[in-house]
């Protein structure tokens, strides 16, 4: 492992952005006028390879709502994503065998779309949830690249495998005014105030078969990718890593040094790397306790000395304490609500 280097800034594809002006403009606002606002041309949203600053998207987003009036634009824009937008991702997914090898793609791939994000999918018991990962600032982003995504991620699964997903979605702020408007599915599928930005739902929607399936073009398209992970500085793929190293089967949860003997690399080593992109080996193994933890508590088999030892905790006093900082509440208090 090399010596550790600042993360860049995180950027995010133009394309993204052209969808938040086209939309704009089917709600009647002009094109040109909404980009001058912010400063960027419509000729560089049509370039492919260009990326934005995270302010120039958040700024972006401002005008678009203001000059639209339409306050959940973000939903509007989630229910017409396609799973295409997403470059080369977005094709090994779509030719994935199943829904679990579409997210597990798509785990370890998000880095290339942008490092201000991530995606990481858990499984327990009955239950599997995708938890969104604010890696960078994103200000007044942040609730608009949420319900997108959660928005849009439940739409590419519809569309791939052809059939109604259910689950519900947990966004980690307080619920906007305008959800309130929102009808049927969009409004059900909603929860806010929530620890973490999760989409949950039953473990076995991810062995349903994608309609795109395609080994080949999948492999084709999964080479990509890795060329495209490779030319980015490791600060998403180091985190991914380490993600995928926690869990040790049969040994429990691994120790820094377990994840450090793993990746090649001294735990002093690990721990510079990890402060560079700006956490540590114990938050991400807080977090990886907390999501494993919320899935478990969906299981009313299971008691909270239980969900304590599965999430590493011998003693279910510290299990609790731990909860009520994830949550703000006790594991029984979380079960009522």
């Amino acid at each position: 492992m090399s010596s550790p280097a600042t993360a860049p800034e995180p950027t995010i594809p133009a394309g993204y952005a052209r969808e938040v002006v086209e939309l704009a403009a089917e709600l009647g606002v002009d094109r040109e006028r909404l980009v001058a606002d912010v400063g960027i041309g419509l000729e560089a949203l049509s370039d492919p390879g260009a990326r934005l600053p995270i302010p120039t998207c958040e700024a972006l987003v401002v005008a678009a709502r203001a000059r639209t009036g339409q306050p959940a634009l973000a939903v509007l824009l989630g229910l017409r994503m396609r799973v295409s937008q997403h470059g080369f991702l977005g094709f090994a997914a779509m030719t994935a065998g199943t829904v679990r090898q579409a997210l597990a793609l798509a785990e370890r791939y998000c880095v290339t779309r942008t490092t201000a994000l991530s995606l990481t999918l858990y499984e327990e018991g009955e239950a599997a949830s995708v938890v969104i990962e604010e890696r960078a600032p994103l200000g007044e982003l942040r609730e608009f690249a949420v319900l997108s995504l959660v928005s849009g991620l439940q739409q590419i699964g519809q569309a791939l495998t052809g059939r109604a997903l259910t689950g519900r979605a947990e966004c980690g702020f307080p619920e906007p005014d305008y959800v309130r408007e929102l009808v049927g599915e969009q409004r059900a599928l909603l929860r806010f105030g929530c620890p973490s930005n999760r989409l949950v739902f039953s473990r076995e929607l991810l062995s349903l078969p994608l309609l795109t399936a395609d080994p080949v073009a999948m492999e084709l398209a999964r080479t990509q990718c890795e060329r495209e992970l490779s030319a980015i500085a490791a600060s998403g793929g180091l985190l991914a890593r380490v993600r995928a190293a926690l869990d040790a089967p049969g040994r429990g949860f691994s120790t820094l040094e377990d994840v450090a003997a793993a990746l090649h690399a001294s735990p002093r080593t690990l721990e510079r790397h990890l402060a560079a992109h700006g956490t540590t080996f114990s938050a991400l193994l807080d977090t990886y306790r907390r999501e494993r933890a919320l899935l478990l508590a969906d299981d009313r088999t299971l008691s909270v000395a239980e969900i304590a030892w599965r999430v590493g905790y011998s003693d279910v006093a510290n299990f609790t304490r731990a909860f009520r900082r994830w949550t703000g509440r006790t594991p029984g208090a979380y079960r009522r609500g």
